[in-house]
């Protein structure tokens, strides 16, 4: 059963079944997990041919390309388009713009579909809110681009409400789109932007969702989601795309591997978690990831396989929280003391 598109507030139906072409996110393994949702993402890829790898996406039922002109990638997509043979009408092609803004723009997107060899591309997103000198003016820009056909639909990436509010004041076009870092440990953090984006109809595109799993292993919401996955007999990664589907998000996702191209679509045809599970989760995340102590221990005794070099590892962080706990009391007395 293949993923339901969906329509954006300017009444375009968007394609969800994406993929990507940005470079590997440096904290994930190629090895392991690097899938998507709704997109296949190719910022993993991102200075490489990604056209093997997005072909092989568009084969395995993808029809949604998440690229950026700061990926350095995106003639890999024109190349995977057309050895796919698949008609343009039934490819949705996002790219993103990074600059400062203002009239170079249009410039930036007509070398941008001049690259993948398309008249236009059906998402334009600013990558960025941070580059963006005038967002005003930069926003207007963007609005020519859509009434000029270059761009059927525009949006914005990494935008929280502060930088949605200042869009709202000087727009005439609500942003079809928000792609944003997402995962339940960004929940949190990430709650009044979902808010906003619902109460305007901004369609919500969430990167880094496996990033429980693929950076930060060894927290929270581990259990939970072992727990769903034995029930549902599905992958723990199948379960967080599941999570963040139900919430509404579309995910943008990287693999080059096959297999994880089709556990991803394979999510279609998961029963839905039931209420319980998604507060387990909810509840998980917003509890946080694993510590700085946890991630820097872990990743220092992945990076050996000597168990002596280990055991010494293990005995220094012991001693170190000892020092601490010790500082901590003489920091105590001392205050007793004096006060």
């Amino acid at each position: 059963m293949p993923f339901e598109d969906i329509t954006l507030n300017d009444g375009r139906k968007a394609l969800v079944q994406a993929s990507g072409s940005n470079e590997l996110h440096p904290s994930i393994n190629p090895d392991e997990y690097s899938p998507g949702s709704h997109l296949k993402g190719t910022g993993g890829l991102a200075g490489h041919d990604a056209s093997a790898y997005i072909t092989q996406a568009l084969y395995a039922g993808f029809s949604h390309i998440d690229t950026a002109q700061m990926y350095r990638n995106e003639e890999s997509v024109g190349i995977a388009l057309r050895q796919s043979g698949m008609a343009r009408s039934d490819v949705w092609i996002t790219t993103k713009y990074y600059g400062s803004g203002g009239s170079e723009i249009k410039e930036a997107l007509v070398e941008s579909l001049k690259k993948m060899g398309l008249s236009y591309v059906d998402l334009y997103l600013i990558h960025w809110p941070e580059p963006v000198k005038d967002l005003k003016d930069t926003w207007s820009q963007y609005e020519l681009v859509k009434k000029e056909g270059l761009a059927k639909s525009i949006g914005v990436s990494n935008f929280k409400v502060k930088d949605l509010e200042l869009l709202k004041r000087h727009s005439n076009i609500t942003p079809a789109v928000n792609q944003i870092n997402f995962s339940p440990y960004q929940l949190r953090e990430m709650s009044p932007v979902l808010d906003y984006c619902k109460e305007h109809k901004i369609v919500v595109e969430a990167y880094g969702s496996l990033a429980p799993l693929t950076k930060n292993p060894g927290g929270p919401v581990d259990k939970p989601i072992k727990k769903a996955a034995e029930r549902l007999n599905a992958t723990p990664g199948q379960i967080l795309f599941s999570w963040a589907r139900q919430k509404g998000i579309v995910i943008v996702t990287t693999t080059t591997k096959n297999e994880r191209l089709h556990e991803y679509l394979d999510v279609a045809d998961l029963p839905a978690l039931t209420q319980e599970e998604i507060k387990e989760i909810d509840d998980a995340g917003l509890k946080g990831g694993p510590s700085k102590l946890h991630i820097l221990v872990r990743d220092r005794l992945k990076s050996t396989r000597d168990a002596a070099t280990n055991q010494v590892l293990m005995a220094e962080v012991t001693l170190m929280a000892k020092m601490i706990i010790i500082l901590l009391l003489m920091v105590i007395t001392v205050n007793r003391y004096l006060f």
